[in-house]
Protein backbone atom coordinates (compact mmCIF):
# COMPACT_ATOMS: atom_id res chain seq x y z
CA UNK A 1 0.00 0.00 0.00
CA UNK A 2 1.74 3.36 -0.86
CA UNK A 3 1.42 6.37 1.23
CA UNK A 4 -1.01 7.79 -0.33
CA UNK A 5 -3.57 5.04 -0.35
CA UNK A 6 -2.74 4.59 3.41
CA UNK A 7 -3.82 8.20 4.27
CA UNK A 8 -6.84 7.71 2.07
CA UNK A 9 -7.60 4.56 4.32
CA UNK A 10 -7.34 6.32 7.78
CA UNK A 11 -9.25 9.46 6.68
CA UNK A 12 -12.41 6.82 5.46
CA UNK A 13 -11.82 5.33 8.79
CA UNK A 14 -11.75 8.58 10.62
CA UNK A 15 -14.61 9.55 8.74
CA UNK A 16 -16.82 6.55 9.18
CA UNK A 17 -15.81 6.93 12.95
CA UNK A 18 -17.19 10.93 13.29
CA UNK A 19 -20.88 9.53 11.01
CA UNK A 20 -21.21 7.05 13.49
CA UNK A 21 -22.69 9.51 15.92
CA UNK A 22 -23.50 12.61 13.95
CA UNK A 23 -26.76 13.05 12.39
CA UNK A 24 -25.21 13.80 8.72
CA UNK A 25 -22.74 11.53 6.78
CA UNK A 26 -20.51 13.84 4.65
CA UNK A 27 -18.46 13.02 2.25
CA UNK A 28 -16.95 14.88 -0.50
CA UNK A 29 -18.08 14.86 -4.01
CA UNK A 30 -15.90 12.58 -5.78
CA UNK A 31 -15.96 9.90 -2.47
CA UNK A 32 -20.22 10.16 -2.97
CA UNK A 33 -19.89 9.23 -6.91
CA UNK A 34 -17.37 6.34 -5.66
CA UNK A 35 -20.07 5.34 -2.92
CA UNK A 36 -23.19 4.93 -4.98
CA UNK A 37 -21.31 3.69 -8.32
CA UNK A 38 -21.69 0.25 -6.61
CA UNK A 39 -25.06 0.65 -5.71
CA UNK A 40 -27.63 -0.36 -8.16
CA UNK A 41 -29.72 2.04 -10.30
CA UNK A 42 -33.12 2.05 -9.24
CA UNK A 43 -35.65 -0.34 -11.07
CA UNK A 44 -39.42 0.74 -13.01
CA UNK A 45 -42.60 -0.58 -10.88
CA UNK A 46 -44.66 1.34 -13.19
CA UNK A 47 -42.66 3.01 -15.96
CA UNK A 48 -41.08 6.47 -15.61
CA UNK A 49 -43.87 6.88 -13.13
CA UNK A 50 -42.34 5.14 -9.92
CA UNK A 51 -39.19 3.61 -9.64
CA UNK A 52 -37.73 1.10 -6.92
CA UNK A 53 -37.12 2.93 -3.22
CA UNK A 54 -39.51 5.86 -4.23
CA UNK A 55 -42.13 6.92 -1.74
CA UNK A 56 -44.53 8.45 -4.84
CA UNK A 57 -47.77 9.53 -4.38
CA UNK A 58 -50.82 9.17 -6.66
CA UNK A 59 -53.93 11.62 -6.46
CA UNK A 60 -56.83 12.49 -7.86
CA UNK A 61 -60.52 13.29 -7.15
CA UNK A 62 -62.81 10.97 -5.12
CA UNK A 63 -64.88 8.66 -6.92
CA UNK A 64 -62.36 9.10 -10.13
CA UNK A 65 -60.52 5.31 -9.64
CA UNK A 66 -57.53 5.28 -7.78
CA UNK A 67 -58.26 2.14 -5.84
CA UNK A 68 -58.60 0.45 -9.56
CA UNK A 69 -55.41 1.48 -10.58
CA UNK A 70 -53.38 1.22 -6.95
CA UNK A 71 -54.87 -2.35 -7.23
CA UNK A 72 -53.99 -3.04 -10.75
CA UNK A 73 -50.27 -2.09 -10.12
CA UNK A 74 -49.65 -3.95 -7.33
CA UNK A 75 -51.38 -7.34 -9.13
CA UNK A 76 -48.62 -6.35 -12.05
CA UNK A 77 -45.47 -5.99 -9.33
CA UNK A 78 -46.88 -9.16 -7.61
CA UNK A 79 -46.21 -11.09 -10.64
CA UNK A 80 -43.82 -9.31 -12.07
CA UNK A 81 -45.71 -8.24 -15.10
CA UNK A 82 -45.67 -4.85 -17.02
CA UNK A 83 -49.23 -2.66 -17.43
CA UNK A 84 -49.31 -1.40 -21.05
CA UNK A 85 -47.77 1.28 -21.87
CA UNK A 86 -45.03 0.71 -19.00
CA UNK A 87 -41.58 -1.46 -18.48
CA UNK A 88 -41.59 -3.11 -15.59
CA UNK A 89 -37.90 -4.16 -14.72
CA UNK A 90 -36.65 -6.69 -12.16
CA UNK A 91 -38.46 -9.63 -10.90
CA UNK A 92 -42.04 -10.07 -9.03
CA UNK A 93 -42.20 -8.81 -5.46
CA UNK A 94 -44.18 -9.41 -2.54
CA UNK A 95 -46.90 -6.32 -2.61
CA UNK A 96 -48.86 -5.59 0.90
CA UNK A 97 -52.16 -3.09 -0.17
CA UNK A 98 -53.12 -1.26 3.08
CA UNK A 99 -57.19 -0.85 2.41
CA UNK A 100 -58.63 2.12 4.03
CA UNK A 101 -61.17 2.48 1.51
CA UNK A 102 -63.10 -0.85 0.81
CA UNK A 103 -64.73 -3.53 2.63
CA UNK A 104 -63.79 -6.80 1.91
CA UNK A 105 -67.29 -7.48 0.50
CA UNK A 106 -66.97 -4.47 -1.79
CA UNK A 107 -63.35 -5.38 -2.89
CA UNK A 108 -64.55 -8.50 -3.56
CA UNK A 109 -67.44 -7.29 -5.80
CA UNK A 110 -64.48 -5.80 -8.04
CA UNK A 111 -63.20 -9.31 -8.87
CA UNK A 112 -65.33 -11.19 -9.10
CA UNK A 113 -67.91 -11.90 -12.27
CA UNK A 114 -71.53 -12.83 -13.04
CA UNK A 115 -70.70 -16.25 -12.56
CA UNK A 116 -69.11 -15.57 -9.85
CA UNK A 117 -65.82 -16.62 -10.79
CA UNK A 118 -63.12 -14.77 -9.08
CA UNK A 119 -60.10 -13.29 -10.46
CA UNK A 120 -56.58 -15.16 -9.64
CA UNK A 121 -54.70 -13.40 -7.46
CA UNK A 122 -51.33 -14.56 -6.93
CA UNK A 123 -49.57 -15.43 -3.58
CA UNK A 124 -47.32 -12.33 -3.69
CA UNK A 125 -50.31 -10.08 -3.64
CA UNK A 126 -51.73 -9.42 0.51
CA UNK A 127 -54.12 -7.17 1.11
CA UNK A 128 -54.92 -5.92 4.75
CA UNK A 129 -57.46 -3.84 6.15
CA UNK A 130 -58.61 -2.89 9.46
CA UNK A 131 -59.97 -4.71 12.26
CA UNK A 132 -62.72 -2.29 13.82
CA UNK A 133 -62.67 -4.40 17.21
CA UNK A 134 -59.34 -3.67 18.02
CA UNK A 135 -58.25 -0.89 20.37
CA UNK A 136 -55.18 1.20 20.44
CA UNK A 137 -53.12 -0.41 23.40
CA UNK A 138 -52.22 1.85 25.94
CA UNK A 139 -48.38 3.41 25.34
CA UNK A 140 -49.29 5.22 21.83
CA UNK A 141 -50.07 8.65 20.78
CA UNK A 142 -53.14 8.25 19.45
CA UNK A 143 -54.63 6.02 16.30
CA UNK A 144 -52.08 7.22 13.42
CA UNK A 145 -49.49 6.32 15.44
CA UNK A 146 -50.49 3.02 16.39
CA UNK A 147 -51.42 2.43 12.41
CA UNK A 148 -47.91 3.36 11.17
CA UNK A 149 -46.37 1.38 14.06
CA UNK A 150 -48.62 -1.55 12.28
CA UNK A 151 -48.07 -0.67 9.41
CA UNK A 152 -44.29 -1.21 9.85
CA UNK A 153 -45.03 -4.48 11.81
CA UNK A 154 -46.79 -5.90 8.93
CA UNK A 155 -44.48 -5.64 6.76
CA UNK A 156 -41.60 -7.38 8.71
CA UNK A 157 -43.83 -10.18 9.16
CA UNK A 158 -44.85 -10.47 5.72
CA UNK A 159 -41.52 -9.68 4.23
CA UNK A 160 -43.09 -7.35 1.81
CA UNK A 161 -40.80 -4.60 -0.54
CA UNK A 162 -43.54 -2.90 -2.05
CA UNK A 163 -46.19 -1.19 0.39
CA UNK A 164 -49.27 0.91 -0.95
CA UNK A 165 -51.34 2.93 1.49
CA UNK A 166 -54.99 3.42 0.66
CA UNK A 167 -55.08 5.96 1.15
CA UNK A 168 -53.00 8.24 3.61
CA UNK A 169 -56.60 10.12 4.70
CA UNK A 170 -56.47 7.40 7.26
CA UNK A 171 -53.05 8.06 8.73
CA UNK A 172 -53.40 11.63 9.24
CA UNK A 173 -56.77 13.33 9.67
CA UNK A 174 -55.90 16.25 8.03
CA UNK A 175 -53.10 16.19 5.36
CA UNK A 176 -54.54 19.70 3.99
CA UNK A 177 -52.93 21.35 6.22
CA UNK A 178 -49.34 21.75 5.94
CA UNK A 179 -48.50 21.47 9.96
CA UNK A 180 -50.57 17.84 9.61
CA UNK A 181 -48.37 16.82 6.53
CA UNK A 182 -44.86 16.98 7.47
CA UNK A 183 -45.01 14.31 10.21
CA UNK A 184 -47.15 11.97 8.40
CA UNK A 185 -43.78 12.01 5.22
CA UNK A 186 -41.75 12.17 7.47
CA UNK A 187 -42.91 8.69 9.28
CA UNK A 188 -43.32 7.54 5.53
CA UNK A 189 -40.08 8.37 4.54
CA UNK A 190 -38.06 6.94 7.72
CA UNK A 191 -40.25 3.50 7.01
CA UNK A 192 -39.09 3.41 3.43
CA UNK A 193 -35.53 3.98 4.38
CA UNK A 194 -35.64 1.81 7.56
CA UNK A 195 -36.99 -1.16 5.19
CA UNK A 196 -35.72 -0.44 2.00
CA UNK A 197 -39.35 -0.22 0.72
CA UNK A 198 -40.84 1.33 -2.18
CA UNK A 199 -44.22 3.11 -1.26
CA UNK A 200 -47.38 3.97 -3.12
CA UNK A 201 -49.47 6.48 -1.04
CA UNK A 202 -53.07 7.27 -2.98
CA UNK A 203 -54.35 10.69 -1.40
CA UNK A 204 -57.67 12.74 -2.15
CA UNK A 205 -57.86 16.06 -3.83
CA UNK A 206 -60.43 18.72 -3.33
CA UNK A 207 -63.13 19.49 -5.71
CA UNK A 208 -61.10 20.94 -8.33
CA UNK A 209 -61.91 23.11 -11.09
CA UNK A 210 -61.99 20.51 -14.14
CA UNK A 211 -61.58 23.36 -16.79
CA UNK A 212 -58.03 23.58 -15.25
CA UNK A 213 -55.02 21.20 -15.90
CA UNK A 214 -54.07 19.13 -12.91
CA UNK A 215 -50.82 20.27 -11.24
CA UNK A 216 -49.23 19.69 -7.56
CA UNK A 217 -51.17 22.23 -6.04
CA UNK A 218 -54.71 20.28 -6.35
CA UNK A 219 -53.17 17.70 -4.09
CA UNK A 220 -54.04 18.12 -0.36
CA UNK A 221 -51.36 19.43 1.93
CA UNK A 222 -49.38 20.31 -1.32
CA UNK A 223 -46.53 21.83 -0.43
CA UNK A 224 -45.31 19.41 2.53
CA UNK A 225 -46.65 16.04 0.22
CA UNK A 226 -45.19 17.07 -2.54
CA UNK A 227 -41.51 18.35 -0.99
CA UNK A 228 -41.45 15.41 0.83
CA UNK A 229 -42.15 12.45 -2.03
CA UNK A 230 -39.81 11.68 -4.91
CA UNK A 231 -42.21 11.14 -7.58
CA UNK A 232 -45.63 11.84 -7.84
CA UNK A 233 -48.68 11.42 -10.07
CA UNK A 234 -52.54 12.07 -10.82
CA UNK A 235 -55.73 10.69 -12.45
CA UNK A 236 -58.00 13.52 -14.14
CA UNK A 237 -61.41 12.53 -15.41
CA UNK A 238 -61.86 13.44 -18.78
CA UNK A 239 -65.20 15.08 -20.29
CA UNK A 240 -65.34 12.94 -23.55
CA UNK A 241 -66.21 10.12 -21.98
CA UNK A 242 -67.22 8.81 -17.99
CA UNK A 243 -65.09 5.96 -18.27
CA UNK A 244 -61.90 7.40 -19.92
CA UNK A 245 -59.11 8.45 -17.14
CA UNK A 246 -55.55 10.19 -18.19
CA UNK A 247 -52.54 10.03 -15.95
CA UNK A 248 -50.15 13.09 -15.32
CA UNK A 249 -46.53 13.30 -14.26
CA UNK A 250 -46.26 15.46 -11.89
CA UNK A 251 -43.17 15.03 -10.18
CA UNK A 252 -40.12 12.61 -10.45
CA UNK A 253 -36.58 12.63 -9.46
CA UNK A 254 -34.89 9.34 -11.00
CA UNK A 255 -35.73 10.71 -14.84
CA UNK A 256 -37.64 13.60 -16.89
CA UNK A 257 -41.02 14.63 -16.95
CA UNK A 258 -42.33 12.20 -20.22
CA UNK A 259 -46.03 12.55 -19.34
CA UNK A 260 -46.66 16.30 -18.84
CA UNK A 261 -50.19 18.05 -20.73
CA UNK A 262 -48.92 17.12 -23.85
CA UNK A 263 -48.58 13.84 -23.49
CA UNK A 264 -50.84 12.44 -21.17
CA UNK A 265 -51.48 8.19 -20.78
CA UNK A 266 -54.84 7.43 -21.38
CA UNK A 267 -56.88 4.72 -20.64
CA UNK A 268 -60.25 3.31 -20.30
CA UNK A 269 -61.93 1.37 -16.83
CA UNK A 270 -63.15 -1.43 -18.44
CA UNK A 271 -64.20 -5.15 -16.77
CA UNK A 272 -64.72 -7.49 -19.16
CA UNK A 273 -64.19 -10.51 -16.74
CA UNK A 274 -63.26 -10.94 -13.19
CA UNK A 275 -60.98 -7.97 -12.80
CA UNK A 276 -61.80 -4.24 -12.99
CA UNK A 277 -58.91 -2.50 -14.36
CA UNK A 278 -57.44 0.40 -16.57
CA UNK A 279 -57.08 -0.37 -20.52
CA UNK A 280 -54.70 1.22 -22.07
CA UNK A 281 -55.75 3.24 -25.30
CA UNK A 282 -53.20 6.09 -26.50
CA UNK A 283 -51.07 9.06 -25.44
CA UNK A 284 -52.89 12.47 -25.88
CA UNK A 285 -53.10 15.89 -24.91
CA UNK A 286 -54.49 16.94 -20.95
CA UNK A 287 -56.74 20.14 -22.70
CA UNK A 288 -58.03 17.38 -24.90
CA UNK A 289 -60.33 16.02 -21.72
CA UNK A 290 -60.93 19.74 -19.36
CA UNK A 291 -64.33 20.70 -19.44
CA UNK A 292 -64.86 23.98 -22.11
CA UNK A 293 -65.71 26.84 -20.06
CA UNK A 294 -68.56 29.06 -21.66
CA UNK A 295 -70.13 32.22 -21.17
CA UNK A 296 -73.16 30.53 -19.70
CA UNK A 297 -71.05 28.60 -17.53
CA UNK A 298 -69.14 31.61 -16.46
CA UNK A 299 -72.51 33.58 -15.33
CA UNK A 300 -73.45 30.34 -13.18
CA UNK A 301 -70.17 29.95 -11.51
CA UNK A 302 -70.30 34.09 -10.72
CA UNK A 303 -73.93 33.55 -9.56
CA UNK A 304 -72.88 30.70 -7.18
CA UNK A 305 -70.34 32.59 -5.59
CA UNK A 306 -72.23 35.61 -4.66
CA UNK A 307 -75.09 33.23 -3.55
CA UNK A 308 -72.25 31.20 -1.31
CA UNK A 309 -71.25 34.56 0.10
CA UNK A 310 -74.47 35.51 0.95
CA UNK A 311 -74.90 33.01 3.29
CA UNK A 312 -71.88 33.73 4.86
CA UNK A 313 -68.91 32.00 3.46
CA UNK A 314 -65.53 32.81 3.43
CA UNK A 315 -63.42 33.42 0.04
CA UNK A 316 -61.74 30.60 0.80
CA UNK A 317 -64.70 28.40 1.81
CA UNK A 318 -66.17 29.45 -1.61
CA UNK A 319 -62.87 27.92 -3.44
CA UNK A 320 -62.71 24.64 -1.97
CA UNK A 321 -66.65 24.11 -2.72
CA UNK A 322 -66.62 25.33 -6.04
CA UNK A 323 -63.15 24.38 -6.87
CA UNK A 324 -62.11 27.63 -7.73
CA UNK A 325 -59.08 29.05 -6.66
CA UNK A 326 -59.14 31.80 -3.88
CA UNK A 327 -58.46 34.61 -6.09
CA UNK A 328 -60.81 34.01 -8.62
CA UNK A 329 -64.08 34.36 -5.85
CA UNK A 330 -62.46 37.00 -3.97
CA UNK A 331 -62.24 39.20 -7.75
CA UNK A 332 -65.40 38.35 -8.49
CA UNK A 333 -67.01 39.25 -5.18
CA UNK A 334 -64.92 42.77 -5.60
CA UNK A 335 -66.44 43.31 -9.22
CA UNK A 336 -69.68 42.57 -8.18
CA UNK A 337 -69.37 44.79 -5.22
Amino acid sequence: MSVQEFEQSVNQMLADAENENNAFITRTGAEWLEHESSRPTPKKLFGEIWHQNELCILFSDTNVGKSILAVQIGDSIARGEAIAPFTFEGEAQKVIYFDFELSGKQFETRYVDGAKQRYNFGGNFLRAELNHEHMVPEGFDGFEDYICYCIEHEVIRRGAQIVIIDNITYLRSETEKAKDALPLMKQLKALKSKHNLSILALAHTPKRDRSQPISRNDLQGSKMLINFCDSAFSIGESTKDPFIRYLKQIKQRNTEELYGAHNVIQYQIVKPGNFLHYDFMSFGYEGEHLRQRTDESQKQTEDEIVDLRKQGLTVRQIGEQLGISFSKAARVLRDKA
